[in-house]
């Protein structure tokens, strides 16, 4: 009797699988119901699994990029929903926005203008200084020796079965995520393929997925990162592109009228809504590719960048997004509505903004909102002309760098504005890469965030045989050519 009443409940529930369509659409997007199968099948709660680590980090400070420690602070309240204990999750932040003297809501960041706080409760791992190169690969290594007195001394001490995310937003270069403070050491891409290569061979991890949010967020794996390593990665741009700010003043919709910055940077905010609103069991690798994508690239407008996959893509892209971040409980059962063939894009809003332009939308609207014939309104303009000033400097010094190497200006444009074809790396001789960067910043001052957009050039001419001495003359007479002009006028 007891094998009959097996086999009866056992035909029934074969019959109500058989009956459920393959493709339904769940709040507008197109569930494939094998892959959801597939996931359950593999949840991690019901298999070997070792611990999710994560690290998240905000390379940037100064309230006009309040939108990086925004997004971080985001990032951690979705990983804590999904079940990551803090303990496992190492935050760097400056942490000179929530209780800065610009910011409306003391003690508060939001990450879309619907003002929800993502700063209560998340933990002050790395903070102000300690954010810095050392300290990162320190933590991601579980090199706890080297971090003796500095921040919370946590890092990620994981294990063969361990997965680990990693989520990096700030400004980027060529080559270079930037850390925050003008006169800090960059994460070099070289350094950081180093590292991850490194990591790998001491078999401390299982699989690893890298989120990364700068611009020209591509080179710094484009030719760099080896295949067979257990690591997916996504760029918010392509090798050679600016990735963009979101919720700006002025946007549709726009940050709350008495913010002058941007809240969000459009890549980010396109994972982290994603992953907030959906059950991450049923979401894979390449599926938040996709939705992420389709939102931060507009084919009917300027705006917006191609967000580029990179890694061990065919290995791990079918893995839940659950395996890396967790999922909120609270999304947990799906809303079904009627079944459709195919969904429409994810369409992103209205308007975005140019990261290296963001400083100059704060300045602005500094000066915009500060009352008429005010002191402050007079210091706001003299800040937004400095803003001006400092990238008319750095332009003007590149293009007086190039023409005293090659002789004309159409010569120096060729070398300056080239870009490498894909799959090769931004330049080959690194040293000489880094040399040059320490010779302009000797000889001119070190980049400002817009003057990260010349780092390529820096690049193309060691690819073109400049000699780093050649450059250190070229450098220095552009630049004391340019303060002579300004102190004449």
């Amino acid at each position: 009797m007891k094998m009959n009443l097996c086999s009866f409940f056992s035909v029934l529930l074969l019959h109500f699988v058989v009956l459920i369509p393959n493709h339904i659409c769940v709040e507008s997007r197109i569930v494939n119901f094998s892959k959801v199968k597939e996931f359950i099948s593999r949840d991690d709660d019901k298999s070997p699994q070792g611990t999710r680590w994560a690290i998240l980090l905000a390379g940037s400070n100064g309230y006009s990029n309040y939108r990086h420690q925004a997004d971080v602070c985001h990032a951690y309240q979705v990983l804590k929903k999904g079940g990551l204990k803090d303990e496992n999750i190492v935050v760097f932040m400056y942490d000179d926005i929530a209780f800065n003297e610009k910011n409306p809501r003391p003690g508060v960041l939001i990450n879309n203008p619907r003002g929800e706080d993502v700063y209560n409760g998340v933990p002050k791992d790395y903070i102000g200084r300690d954010v810095n190169v050392n300290n990162f690969l320190n933590v991601l290594h579980g090199n706890k020796s080297a971090l003796t007195g500095k921040g919370s001394g946590k890092v990620v001490s994981s294990g063969p079965n361990d997965t680990i995310f990693v989520y990096y937003a700030d400004h980027g270069g060529a080559g270079i995520l930037s850390m925050p403070g003008i006169f800090s050491e960059p994460l070099y891409a070289n350094d950081f393929n180093d590292a991850l290569i490194k990591k790998h061979k001491t078999g401390t991890y299982k699989s690893m997925v890298i989120y990364i949010e700068a611009c020209e967020a591509g080179s710094m794996f484009e030719g760099l990162l080896k295949p067979g390593m257990n690591i997916y990665v996504t760029t918010a741009s392509n090798a050679h592109e600016s990735s963009w700010g979101y919720y700006c003043p002025d946007d549709v919709p726009a940050a709350p009228s008495e913010y002058t910055t941007c809240l969000g940077d459009l890549y980010s905010i396109a994972w982290l809504e994603d992953s907030e609103k959906y059950n991450m069991k049923a979401e894979s690798l390449e599926k938040q590719y996709e939705v992420v994508r389709r939102r931060t690239f507009n084919e009917n407008s300027d705006n917006g960048s191609h967000v580029i996959q990179y890694g061990d893509i065919k290995q791990l892209r079918n893995q839940s997004m659950y395996t890396y971040i967790g999922t909120n409980p609270e999304n947990d059962e799906y809303k079904f509505s009627k079944i459709k063939t195919n969904s429409k894009p994810v369409q992103m809003l209205s308007h975005s903004r140019n990261q290296r332009d963001t400083d100059l939308i704060h300045f602005k609207q500094q000066y915009q909102n500060a009352p008429e014939g005010s002191e402050k309104k007079t210091k706001a303009w003299q800040r937004y002309q400095n803003v001006v000033h400092d990238r008319n400097y750095v332009d003007g010094s590149m293009d007086l760098i190039g023409k005293f190497l090659f002789g004309t200006t159409e010569m120096a444009s060729e070398v300056l504005k080239a870009v490498r074809p894909a799959g090769q790396p931004v330049v080959d001789d690194w040293s000489c890469y880094k040399t040059m960067v320490e010779a302009y910043k000797k000889n001119c001052g070190p980049f400002s965030r817009y003057g990260l957009k010349h780092m390529r050039s820096l690049a193309n001419m060691c690819n073109a045989g400049v000699k780093p001495e050649n450059f250190a003359k070229a450098s220095n007479y552009a630049c004391n050519t340019l303060r002579k002009s300004s102190l004449q006028r």
